[in-house]
């Protein structure tokens, strides 16, 4: 570690509560694309998107540009106190494209937690019920509330009990963790029968594809038949999308692989290319059941922030970027798939369009491969209930030159766990 990096990391440790962790020790001076720089001029190729918020990358032109253009105009009023054009027609933007049923409705907010809250004073409003259902291993925030959703104890849970009450949790179906869609939808029908009836139930929470529990993606049969039962309860269905929204998995939305909608849907991290924006959008009858001021923030729907996120949907659809998720996240899933045989380390591969994971035998080793990779200049992200998954979370715009570096750079920080000589050969 550089003198200067030292000096930050004492400083930190000073200034900041431990609770704020970080996984680097190097503190970023620059950026642009999918490249970081620190204050010394190095250099790291980003895959970890400061956790899914630049599917567009670090300061893309477009986005630069209409944040400039909105602070010459205003920073901030309130858009409950003196409203303005641009988040009226962001809503209108969104609501075109959101796959919910029907008329939607959109209404803006600040944070991933803050959308996921929202989105259940939402259902609750709409169905006069208390209970909220998600599931093991998601995350859906920090918030009290979204802690208790969040289906992992260590570190979000703990020490910060209790947990707000009428919250309870099904299994997530996932073959590569055991749990088949038919015991997924036998725990929900345990909840009714032991925890609390379905007629007290406003709403059923689920990522279409979980994010920090380890990229696991509900199966299309299990989506359906969740539908299905959720209907025949008069349960509200909403879709956590804050980490998988934004052309991340080739489409805007996640939910558009399904065959089904749901009721409502949260976003955020993405949808406005790095500021801090998060959105509740969701059937037009459901979204007008609370009353006026039941919806709102201070800086909810900032001006900024909502000019970036008119940019951001101009750039996915200019530049193809679901097209192009869809390409770099097949790219890969090969890539991974050829590594597989040579590495037995990796004990599965989960891939939908560049929302991709690969799962090892050992949290240790996922670490360890992270640890290498950002010394050769590649930062990655971990995941998973065990820590024991390395998630890909690159820009959609980094450059084919660069992806292929990065892969480079993935291959030999992995070399360590291959099982012949041969592992160099594999190639992007």
């Amino acid at each position: 570690m550089s003198e200067h990096n030292n000096l930050m990391q004492q400083r930190k440790a000073q200034a900041l509560p431990r609770g704020t962790g970080t996984l680097c020790d190097w503190y970023v001076a620059r950026a642009e694309n999918a490249t970081l720089w620190d204050g010394e001029g190095n250099s790291w190729i980003d895959f970890a998107g400061g956790i899914a918020v630049l599917n567009t990358g670090h300061r893309h032109p477009r986005i630069e540009q209409a944040v400039a253009g909105q602070l010459t105009k205003f920073t901030h009023t309130a858009f409950q106190v003196t409203p303005y054009e641009s988040y009226v027609a962001l809503a209108e933007r969104i609501n075109q494209r959101v796959p919910v049923a029907g008329q939607a409705k959109t209404a803006f907010f600040t944070t991933g937690a803050e959308a996921v809250e929202n989105a259940v004073k939402i259902a609750r409003a709409a169905t006069r019920r208390h209970g909220v259902i998600a599931f093991g291993n998601a995350f859906h925030g920090r918030t009290l509330l979204t802690m208790a959703m969040t289906g992992k104890v260590a570190p979000y849970k703990r020490d910060f009990g209790p947990m707000p009450a009428s919250v309870f949790h099904a299994r997530y179906p996932s073959a590569v963790q055991g749990v088949s869609t038919e015991a997924a939808l036998a725990s929900l029908e345990a909840i009714f029968t032991q925890d609390i009836a379905p007629q007290d139930v406003a709403a059923i929470v689920l990522e279409p594809v979980q994010g920090e529990g380890g990229f696991h993606q509900a199966p299309v049969e299990f989506m359906v038949r969740l539908r299905e039962l959720a209907d025949s309860y008069g349960i509200l269905l909403i879709a956590d999308e804050v980490q998988s929204g934004f052309a991340r998995t080739g489409k805007l939305f996640a939910m558009e692989h399904y065959p089904v909608q749901v009721d409502l849907i949260t976003m955020a991290k993405s949808l406005a290319g790095g500021m801090p924006l998060s959105a509740v959008s969701g059937r037009a009858e459901v979204m007008d059941a609370p009353g006026p001021g039941g919806l709102g923030g201070t800086y909810a729907g900032n001006p900024l922030a909502i000019a970036a996120a008119h940019a951001v949907l101009d750039v996915i659809e200019e530049e193809g970027l679901c097209a192009r998720a869809g390409e770099l996240g097949a790219r890969l899933d090969a890539f991974l798939q050829a590594l597989r045989p040579r590495c037995r380390a990796i004990s599965d591969i989960r891939a939908l369009g560049s929302m991709v994971a690969v799962e090892f035998t050992d949290p240790a080793i996922a670490q360890a491969i992270q640890k290498k990779a950002m010394e050769n200049g590649l930062l990655l992200l971990t995941c998973g209930a065990k820590g024991n998954v390395i998630r890909f979370l690159y820009p959609l715009t980094i450059p084919d030159r660069q992806f292929r570096q990065a892969l480079d750079i993935l291959t030999s920080s992995m070399s360590d766990y291959a099982t012949d000589a041969e592992h160099h050969a594999v190639t992007a």
